[in-house]
């Protein structure tokens, strides 16, 4: 006999196992379906974030920032540590012990709501079946008043460096490693190739960072891409910008990756060589030929604003579809979808979801960037503050990079916050509150602030932004 649900989930990810876990909650009869097995063959749940993404990516940043820091930071305190060394196995099997304890605590919120686990490969049919495909091969399909597609995405795989699992690793190889490169070369200085290098040059590897594009993080403000660039650099991080891969040769443990540069033809030998270059959407026998649904032109999932596609009663969230591949943008559109098909009028405003990259100093931002608005013929007026300044990060010795809000010149509305430095995302987080709430500059300016802290640095910027900062020289508008 067919089973029926009100809600049918293929994939139990951040964007998946949200929406399920909220449509349950909401009263409909919902069942979620993944295929994904951990290093036990067991199916977890959590997606990409939980298992090789976002959760051990920074458990082995916090981890290697511990250890720089016992090595080098503490002096300054009057610290004085002898022979500290690090245990990578050690520091890796803590990564993994965190990702059980979290995707177990999906398993418990599912059995708590009443969602149904379908373990294996969910294929959407006509009319709104979806095939289940279990681990042993054998198959059931399931009938959904409503189907959510919440697939995810994979690491973008390139020609010129074919991941091998040993010597060229993709993001989740490099989650793995069992000792620290001497070299490491990382294709790609997006927000992955940036955390995955910090990560093993703390820990003493010598790491080049290869990336075609000629501007350095292209999609954060042009002021705060500079001064991480400068950060970077100065934390021994080797950027090649303009730097495009054309070959890899491995010999003897050792990779070989050849590219062109404003030099000419260049070749770097490293011992590990991580390829993390982006992601792209999982569609593979997800969507039968007679299901409806379309692909765009990049291979993601058509959806409109509300995450409907062109089936009615379909939808699909997170990597699978067009804007930012972010977990917290994922979550939201299964909320919001889960929500729409109980038929309240929820909707998501895309145009205030925050962008972290969780290197240190931590790069975050909310809105629009000064280059865009520029672009767009918006007059804005800039205020900056440096954690120089703030007595907080002085104490904490983190006085690293600043707060930036930027806000419309007529209304002084503010339009856009980016930070570079300590608690760089949850300061931006604030800026982000303040937006979702129409605040000016003015607004901000006039709150109370609790000293000392982070925060006073977002207070200050928001004040310098019409030249009434009281903790730095302010500086005339532009």
């Amino acid at each position: 006999m067919t089973q029926k649900f009100d809600v049918v989930v293929i994939g139990a990810g951040p964007g998946g196992y949200v929406a399920a876990i909220k449509a349950a909650q909401l009263g409909l009869k919902t069942a979620c379906i993944e295929k994904y097995q951990d290093n036990e063959g067991k199916i977890a749940l959590g997606g990409t974030c939980l298992n090789v993404g976002c959760i051990p990516s920074k458990a082995l940043l916090d981890s290697s920032w511990k250890y720089h820091e016992a090595k080098v930071g503490f002096s300054i305190h009057g610290i004085e540590a002898k022979g500290v060394s690090i245990d990578v196995p050690a520091m890796v099997a803590r990564k993994s012990n965190i990702v059980k304890n979290l995707t177990g605590g999906v398993s418990t919120l599912f059995k708590a709501n009443g969602v149904t686990l379908l373990e294996g490969h969910g294929k959407l049919l006509a009319g709104k079946q979806v095939e289940v495909t279990a681990l042993d091969g054998t198959t059931q399909v399931v009938q959904a008043e409503n189907v959510i597609i919440a697939s995810g995405s994979k690491p973008i795989d390139i020609p010129p460096a074919p991941v091998n699992h040993d010597t060229i690793v993709d993001s989740t190889g490099a989650l793995e490693f069992q000792s620290v490169p001497k070299t490491l070369g990382v294709i790609g200085a997006g927000v992955i190739g940036l955390e995955l290098g910090s990560v093993w040059a703390r820990l003493g590897a010598d790491v080049t960072v290869i990336e075609a594009q000629d501007k350095f993080l292209p999609a954060a403000d042009d002021q705060i891409a500079k001064e991480a660039l400068k950060t970077f650099t100065k934390q021994g991080l080797k950027i090649r910008l303009g730097a495009r891969l054309t070959a890899s040769d491995v010999k003897k443990k050792q990779v070989t990756v050849s590219f062109t540069d404003a030099e000419g033809e260049q070749q770097m030998t490293f011992d590990k060589l991580i390829v993390a270059v982006g992601r792209r959407p999982v569609t593979t026998d997800l969507l039968a030929t007679d299901s409806g649904v379309d692909l765009d032109e990049r291979g993601f999932i058509y959806v409109d604003d509300q995450c409907a596609t062109s089936v009615p009663g379909v939808y699909a969230v997170g990597d699978v579809v067009r804007g930012a591949m972010l977990a917290h943008k994922a979550s939201e559109e299964g909320v919001m979808v889960a929500e729409r098909i109980a038929g309240h009028k929820a909707q998501m405003n895309y145009d205030l979801i925050p962008s972290v990259i969780y290197t240190h100093p931590e790069i975050a931002w909310v809105g629009k960037t000064e280059q865009q608005l520029k672009g767009e013929g918006v007059a804005v007026n800039v205020g900056t503050f440096p954690f120089a300044a703030s007595g907080r990060a002085m104490a904490a010795n983190d006085t690293g990079g600043m707060v930036k809000v930027i806000a419309d010149a007529a209304t002084d509305r503010v339009l856009g916050v980016h930070v570079i430095g300590p608690s760089a995302a949850e300061l931006v987080q604030q800026g982000a509150i303040g937006m979702e709430f129409g605040t000016s500059a003015e607004d901000l300016g006039m709150m109370v602030f609790s000293h000392p802290t982070l925060s006073e640095a977002l207070h200050e910027a928001a004040l310098a932004v019409n030249g009434h900062a009281i903790h730095v020289v302010n500086r005339k508008k532009r």
